[in-house]
Protein backbone atom coordinates (compact mmCIF):
# COMPACT_ATOMS: atom_id res chain seq x y z
CA UNK A 1 0.00 0.00 0.00
CA UNK A 2 1.51 3.30 -1.05
CA UNK A 3 1.32 6.54 0.87
CA UNK A 4 0.75 8.49 -2.35
CA UNK A 5 -2.65 10.20 -2.18
CA UNK A 6 -5.27 8.81 -4.48
CA UNK A 7 -5.81 10.77 -7.68
CA UNK A 8 -9.55 10.46 -7.14
CA UNK A 9 -9.39 12.06 -3.68
CA UNK A 10 -7.11 14.81 -4.97
CA UNK A 11 -9.44 15.55 -7.91
CA UNK A 12 -12.52 15.47 -5.70
CA UNK A 13 -10.93 17.78 -3.14
CA UNK A 14 -9.87 20.24 -5.80
CA UNK A 15 -13.31 20.12 -7.38
CA UNK A 16 -14.96 20.82 -4.03
CA UNK A 17 -12.49 23.67 -3.47
CA UNK A 18 -13.42 25.27 -6.78
CA UNK A 19 -17.11 24.89 -5.93
CA UNK A 20 -16.60 26.44 -2.48
CA UNK A 21 -14.74 29.38 -4.00
CA UNK A 22 -17.46 29.90 -6.59
CA UNK A 23 -20.10 29.65 -3.88
CA UNK A 24 -18.42 32.37 -1.82
CA UNK A 25 -18.03 34.62 -4.85
CA UNK A 26 -21.64 34.09 -5.92
CA UNK A 27 -22.85 34.71 -2.37
CA UNK A 28 -20.91 37.99 -2.28
CA UNK A 29 -22.28 39.02 -5.69
CA UNK A 30 -25.85 38.30 -4.58
CA UNK A 31 -25.26 40.02 -1.23
CA UNK A 32 -24.01 43.21 -2.90
CA UNK A 33 -26.85 43.03 -5.45
CA UNK A 34 -24.54 42.62 -8.45
CA UNK A 35 -26.48 39.46 -9.31
CA UNK A 36 -30.23 39.30 -8.57
CA UNK A 37 -31.19 37.33 -5.47
CA UNK A 38 -33.64 34.46 -5.27
CA UNK A 39 -37.25 34.91 -4.26
CA UNK A 40 -37.99 34.60 -0.56
CA UNK A 41 -36.31 31.61 1.08
CA UNK A 42 -34.91 30.30 -2.22
CA UNK A 43 -31.86 32.55 -2.06
CA UNK A 44 -29.53 29.78 -0.82
CA UNK A 45 -30.76 27.47 -3.57
CA UNK A 46 -30.14 30.25 -6.12
CA UNK A 47 -26.57 30.83 -4.91
CA UNK A 48 -25.82 27.08 -4.96
CA UNK A 49 -27.22 26.82 -8.48
CA UNK A 50 -25.12 29.75 -9.68
CA UNK A 51 -22.02 28.28 -8.04
CA UNK A 52 -22.61 24.92 -9.74
CA UNK A 53 -23.09 26.57 -13.13
CA UNK A 54 -19.88 28.59 -12.76
CA UNK A 55 -17.72 25.87 -11.15
CA UNK A 56 -18.49 23.10 -13.66
CA UNK A 57 -16.73 24.66 -16.68
CA UNK A 58 -13.94 25.98 -14.46
CA UNK A 59 -13.31 22.49 -13.10
CA UNK A 60 -13.43 21.04 -16.61
CA UNK A 61 -10.72 23.42 -17.80
CA UNK A 62 -8.58 23.81 -14.68
CA UNK A 63 -8.52 20.17 -13.50
CA UNK A 64 -7.75 18.42 -16.80
CA UNK A 65 -4.43 16.95 -15.59
CA UNK A 66 -5.96 15.67 -12.36
CA UNK A 67 -8.91 14.15 -14.24
CA UNK A 68 -6.55 12.36 -16.64
CA UNK A 69 -4.45 11.07 -13.74
CA UNK A 70 -7.62 9.80 -12.07
CA UNK A 71 -8.71 8.09 -15.30
CA UNK A 72 -5.33 6.33 -15.57
CA UNK A 73 -5.56 5.19 -11.96
CA UNK A 74 -9.09 3.85 -12.43
CA UNK A 75 -8.09 2.07 -15.66
CA UNK A 76 -5.15 0.40 -13.88
CA UNK A 77 -7.42 -0.82 -11.10
CA UNK A 78 -9.93 -2.19 -13.61
CA UNK A 79 -7.15 -4.00 -15.48
CA UNK A 80 -5.86 -5.54 -12.24
CA UNK A 81 -9.37 -6.65 -11.31
CA UNK A 82 -9.85 -8.20 -14.75
CA UNK A 83 -6.53 -10.06 -14.40
CA UNK A 84 -7.52 -11.38 -10.96
CA UNK A 85 -10.91 -12.46 -12.30
CA UNK A 86 -9.33 -14.23 -15.28
CA UNK A 87 -6.82 -15.96 -12.99
CA UNK A 88 -9.60 -17.00 -10.65
CA UNK A 89 -11.70 -18.35 -13.52
CA UNK A 90 -8.79 -20.27 -15.02
CA UNK A 91 -7.98 -21.72 -11.60
CA UNK A 92 -11.62 -22.64 -11.17
CA UNK A 93 -11.74 -24.22 -14.63
CA UNK A 94 -8.61 -26.22 -13.89
CA UNK A 95 -10.02 -27.52 -10.62
CA UNK A 96 -13.34 -28.54 -12.20
CA UNK A 97 -11.73 -30.35 -15.15
CA UNK A 98 -9.32 -32.38 -12.99
CA UNK A 99 -12.02 -34.47 -11.27
CA UNK A 100 -13.72 -35.05 -14.63
CA UNK A 101 -10.45 -36.24 -16.15
CA UNK A 102 -9.80 -38.50 -13.15
CA UNK A 103 -13.30 -39.95 -13.33
CA UNK A 104 -13.01 -40.48 -17.09
CA UNK A 105 -9.68 -42.28 -16.74
CA UNK A 106 -11.12 -44.44 -13.94
CA UNK A 107 -14.06 -45.38 -16.17
CA UNK A 108 -11.71 -46.22 -19.03
CA UNK A 109 -9.68 -48.41 -16.68
CA UNK A 110 -12.77 -50.24 -15.44
CA UNK A 111 -13.94 -50.85 -19.00
CA UNK A 112 -10.56 -52.16 -20.01
CA UNK A 113 -10.60 -54.61 -17.10
CA UNK A 114 -14.07 -55.83 -17.87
Amino acid sequence: MSLKPSATFRYTGMRLGIFAGCFLIMWALVYFRVVPSGLGASNLFWVVLLALIVSAPLSFVLLRKQREAMAVQVAERVDRAKERLAASQSQEDASTTEPDATAASAQDGSRAGA
